[in-house]
């Protein structure tokens, strides 16, 4: 089985506005032929599908990204884009209408969705999906924007602070998940942008999380991509970065410059993770050449190798081998 990962998908703004004269693959360039041979490809989806014109305006916002309900679909559909997380920064900058209208429009498309909800335990409950003779599950979550955290009556996002003494609060979701499916996928929006490696709070949380029974952590939300991480036989991707945007571009930092995660897994459990470099360019994402693709390679390899990963390098991709420990 194969599993596609990648950080944010903003579809919103000039992404928006060039897809009225684009296909909509179009935002997936050359990366698309991956993406479709994935079994399960799950993206963080940072924007709002809703035509709703009342942005949010109860607590200071600058900017606010939401993608044509019609357009958005299409361009998930087109590189067959199983789920999304929904827990993030983005996802009620037009209030609770235009979060309504995204799980509406995602729930007829049938795509599975995550980290969001009508109340908390929508937001908080993992999305199940089929997929190559396993069922995988996707928890949701975020630290960005407290003030959008989902209540009993509540719609909102599933937010919580990410240290070691708050897993406990994913561990109802978790059992849910492990109770319904063979693989479980955490998917976290967390941290501000431009952070260059994850604290040691989130790595923390992140052990925490794969010893309480999750099986990958998928992370997002920095804008440039971290390191990758195995602990235990299981993957911590701490975060890949940008993948379709209209963004500028920090010159040093190079938030154009992302990842698509390729996970392989064999009977229930991941065996390697597959690394492609990507790089944003007219809205749209592609396999990195040099220089891009070098200094990406250069990069991942000492971000992971502080974590104590080699990646070895063939055919334009990164590989992490995951050993699984041998039972006691």
């Amino acid at each position: 089985m194969k599993i596609a990962l990648t950080g944010d998908v903003m579809l919103g703004r000039l992404v928006n506005d060039c897809l009225m004269h684009k296909p909509p693959s179009y935002p997936w360039g050359n990366t698309l032929p991956l993406i479709r041979e994935a079994d399960f490809a799950l993206v963080n989806l940072e924007c709002a599908l809703t035509s709703s014109p009342k942005m949010w305006t109860r607590t200071p916002k600058v900017f606010f990204f939401k993608a044509d309900p019609n357009v958005g679909v299409r361009v998930l559909k087109a590189a067959g884009i199983n789920c999304v997380n929904l827990a993030n920064n983005h996802v009620l900058d037009y209030e609770e209408e235009g979060l309504r209208e995204t799980l509406e429009t995602l729930e007829r498309a049938g795509i599975a969705w995550c980290g969001a909800g009508r109340d908390l335990r929508e937001a908080s409950r993992p999305a199940i999906v089929s997929a190559a003779g396993l069922r995988v599950a996707v928890i949701g979550a975020t630290d960005n924007e407290p003030i959008w955290l989902a209540g009993t009556q509540q719609p909102g996002v599933n937010y919580m602070e990410f240290n070691r003494d708050n897993v406990t609060l994913l561990q109802p979701a978790i059992n849910e998940a492990r109770g319904q499916a063979d693989l479980v996928i955490l998917s976290l929006h967390w941290g501000p942008n431009m952070r260059q490696r994850p604290t040691r709070e989130f790595v923390e949380f992140a052990y925490g999380a794969l010893d309480s029974g999750i099986d990958v952590i998928h992370g997002h939300s920095a804008h440039i991509f971290q390191g990758v991480e195995v602990r235990n036989g299981k993957p911590i991707i701490y975060d890949a970065g940008d993948f379709i945007d209209d963004y500028a571009v920090d010159p040093f930092l190079r938030n154009d410059r992302g990842l698509l995660i390729m996970l392989e897994v064999e009977g229930r459990a991941p065996n390697a993770v597959g690394i492609y470099p990507t790089l944003i360019s007219e809205f749209q994402a592609n396999l990195a050449e040099d220089p891009d693709y070098g200094e990406i390679v250069s990069r991942m390899r000492m971000l992971s190798g502080e974590m104590g990963t080699e990646l070895t390098e063939e055919s334009g991709r990164l590989t992490a081998v995951i050993r699984q420990p041998i039972p006691s």
